[in-house]
């Protein structure tokens, strides 16, 4: 496995770790004040996400730096490309790193 194809590995599975262990809590709001611009930004896409009524609940935002990491499963390409541009279209986002899956096909 190449040092890249390693790296990008280990960091989904960081960001995988981290959500599982954010526990049940909601995410507060930033509507109030008191996010970070990476909460912030997280919190845009979200409600960028939720306009697709089929992405809204599939797809997970995690905003590190300014990079949106999309994580999930999609039903089509569309719909991974539909996240994608509704990420990037966020103030602030600077990358947006799609780790989006689709269904296995031939089952």
């Amino acid at each position: 496995m190449s040092d890249m194809r390693f790296r990008n590995a280990l960091a989904v599975i960081a960001l995988v770790v981290a959500g599982a262990l954010g526990g049940c809590a909601a995410p507060p709001s930033c509507a109030s004040g008191g996010c970070t611009e990476d909460e912030k930004i997280t919190e845009q896409v979200r409600a960028a996400l939720s306009r697709h009524s089929t992405l809204s609940n599939q797809v997970s935002v995690r905003t590190i730096d300014g990079v949106v990491y999309l994580t999930g499963q999609v039903a089509t390409e569309l719909q991974r490309s539909i996240a994608t541009d509704a990420a990037q279209s966020v103030p602030g986002v600077t990358k947006v790193v799609d780790n989006t899956s689709l269904p296995p096909q031939g089952f």
